[in-house]
């Protein structure tokens, strides 16, 4: 008989970090989820998850249809619930609305931004470059997106910020910079970089056209990335 293998969420949960409230548990259940340790497609066992936490399987099935609602987890009638799984389409999909929505905030974020903002942008650039540098493709992806968030939040535009909060959430699980080359890291930084000084600099036009090629660039990369992993549909 073949042996169960454990999944892969169980052993990333930390359940004294949520405690048994509602909320603690979703909280901690969706950063497991967004930390990308968790492959998508990773089973979610409803009575091992519960165990975990010490609780019945009610909070953890109300947090799951909260997740699914936000498309980390996905649900199958008799086929319980999993880490979401894109498709290369749908994970191109979400790259767009990304780039539609950073592109509408970054013009306020230029306008409203503060000495504290641009001081975040920078300290948040050199993160990227100490992960470059480190070859470091894990903190690189979590940086970049701590990157991204230093430009567009100085926007004080919250509703729009919480949607492109939640695009980004829906294909963290992919880890995309994670697969991409060296090399491609690279290119990307640069884009980077030169956002960054438009951004400093407080020149919008320059800042939209940057951000506008270096989405051209992503969505290159992310087309190139191997599909025989497991990562895509």
């Amino acid at each position: 008989m073949t042996p169960v293998r454990r999944s892969a969420l169980l052993e990333c949960l930390v359940a004294d970090r949520a405690g048994t409230s509602q909320q603690g548990i979703l909280t901690e259940l969706r950063r497991a989820v967004l930390d990308g340790g968790v492959p998508p497609g990773s089973p979610i066992p409803l009575a091992e998850v519960a165990e975990v936490f010490g609780v019945s399987q009610i909070p953890i099935r109300e947090a799951l249809k909260t997740l699914v609602g936000e498309g980390l987890v996905a649900h199958r009638r008799n086929g319980g619930y999993t880490v979401a799984l894109l498709t290369a389409q749908e994970l191109r999909e979400m790259y767009i609305v990304r780039e539609t929505l950073e592109t509408a905030s970054l013009t306020a974020a230029v306008h409203n931004a503060t000495d504290t903002d641009r001081a975040a942008a920078v300290l948040a650039n050199q993160r990227l470059e100490q992960a470059l540098r480190d070859g470091d493709g894990t903190a690189y992806h979590r940086g970049s997106r701590q990157f991204h968030t230093a430009l567009t939040a100085p926007s004080r535009m919250h509703r729009l910020l919480h949607m492109l909060e939640s695009a980004w959430n829906v294909t963290e699980p992919v880890q995309s910079m994670v697969h991409v080359s060296p090399v491609d890291r690279a290119e990307l930084h640069a884009d980077h970089r030169a956002m960054l000084e438009a951004f400093l600099a407080g020149d919008v036009d320059r800042l939209l056209a940057v951000s506008e090629q270096h989405a051209a660039r992503l969505n290159s990369v992310i087309a190139t990335l191997p599909r025989d992993t497991g990562l895509l549909a």
